[in-house]
């Protein structure tokens, strides 16, 4: 290797897929600025992740404030003082009877803490998951995980004990939502009759909207449906609101919606507005019989994440927080709603608060349109300066998931870089 090509190879490990090649300088609210000057609006959040935007001005002064008192404070070792004030606001905000917090680093963490409590709890040794899943990379996660092989693909063998369900899908199956639901639950039934028995089933774990899946809100009745077979059975139900959860769907936690309580809440992505922690939610009952000791983690209830999710829920709980969150969500549904009219190739459009998807079809045999998905991001992002992601087992849906801080007229810009690419690409 020449001295050039040395100083010019990359040290980072090529194993990330990226979106842009864009370096980044700076960010604020809805906006990155490149390392040239380029400002390009951002609808990715860094995958739903920047809850208040860049660098929101209160929680930056509360990472600085807590990084000038203690930087990390091991909880094995000794306690700071922001683990007790940050799981009570969650116990606040939470579903009923969640009330009793672990803190971890990610989502993918705390997906298998909460598979681990329910094993514990108890006995079983099973999990059911959900077609389209996406609960992480670690090897269980993976393992959990059903909505692209390239998530799983040479890293087997996977670890057993998870059972995929059918989910209540709509889109593309002909299927009215009560069908779908009914078809799904006789799945999950089936599943537990031929596959995974109840006496062996710890939990079943969803996303109440999924995720990489393609942003599809799972319908209120199927959730009814799994609560009344765990019931049935002493199943513990765990829902993954590691992306739609803390405002993202204009409700702090999605399932919520519904009405059905969760046994177990996990949640990460937007807590903290970008630093890094993870929470797992849990009736106090059920956390007393975790064993002393049986789980933990170097870095779980860091001061400064926990000092950035105070800061953000505050001001994701501030006065009319939400009402806007629901209105510019309105408003952007209602808009690819009137692009669809007179785009033919845009098959659905759908999602709660500014959790929402387009999903593009080819019109004339129906089958997923992955070319025309990506030619339109590209189109956004090369002539317009707006950044978008995909999602989808066929790469087929464009998710668009702004940061909640996000206003009228940068929303309109948004859309009429979408409109401007339907013409030109669809």
């Amino acid at each position: 290797m020449s001295d050039t090509e040395a100083a010019s190879r990359s040290h980072l490990a090529p194993v990330w897929f990226q979106v842009t090649d864009l370096q980044v300088a700076s960010g604020e609210g809805c906006w990155i600025t490149t390392v040239d000057g380029q400002r390009y609006l951002d609808f990715t959040s860094g995958i739903a992740v920047t809850s208040t935007g860049h660098s929101h001005p209160r929680v930056v002064a509360a990472i600085a404030e807590q990084a000038g008192r203690f930087v990390h404070a091991q909880v094995n070792c000794y306690r700071h003082d922001l683990l007790e004030p940050l799981a009570a606001r969650l116990a606040e905000l939470a579903p009923d009877d969640i009330d009793t917090f672990f803190f971890a680093n990610s989502g993918a963490e705390a997906t298998e803490g909460a598979v681990k409590l329910a094993k514990q709890v108890t006995g079983r040794p099973n999990v059911i998951v959900f077609q389209g899943s996406f609960h992480g990379r670690t090897h269980l996660a993976m393992a959990m995980t059903t909505s692209k092989t390239g998530y799983r693909a040479g890293h087997s063998p996977l670890p057993s004990g998870v059972f995929p369900a059918p989910f209540p899908h709509t889109v593309g199956t002909g299927l009215s939502e009560a069908q779908a639901v009914a078809s799904a639950l006789d799945g999950v039934r089936h599943l537990l009759a031929s596959q995974t028995a109840p006496a062996e089933t710890a939990a079943m774990i969803i996303e109440p909207v999924l995720g990489e899946g393609g942003y599809h809100p799972v319908p209120d009745s199927f959730l009814h449906g799994l609560r009344a077979i765990c019931d049935e059975h002493g199943i513990l139900l765990i829902a993954d609101e590691v992306q739609c959860g803390f405002g993202r769907t204009g409700r702090m936690f999605h399932v919520e919606a519904s009405g059905v309580r969760p046994d177990v809440l996990v949640m990460a992505k937007g807590i903290a507005s970008g630093f890094p922690i993870a929470a797992i939610g849990a009736p106090g009952d059920l956390m007393a019989r975790w064993p002393v000791g049986s789980h933990g983690g170097t870095y779980g209830g860091n001061p400064i994440g926990c000092a950035a999710a105070l800061a953000t829920i505050e001001v994701l709980t501030s006065d009319g927080f939400l009402d806007n969150v629901a209105a510019r969500g309105e408003q952007l549904r209602s808009g690819l709603r009137e692009l669809a009219s007179t785009h033919p190739v845009v098959a659905d459009v759908r999602g709660p608060g500014l959790m929402v998807a387009m999903e593009l079809r080819d019109p004339h045999t129906g089958e997923p349109d992955p070319t025309g998905t990506s030619a339109l991001i590209a189109h956004c992002r090369d002539e317009s300066n707006v950044l978008l992601m995909n999602a989808g087992t066929w790469g087929n849906v464009i998710r668009f998931m702004p940061p909640l801080v996000v206003d009228e007229h940068e929303m309109e810009i948004a859309l009429d870089a979408v409109g401007s690419a339907l013409s030109a690409v669809a």
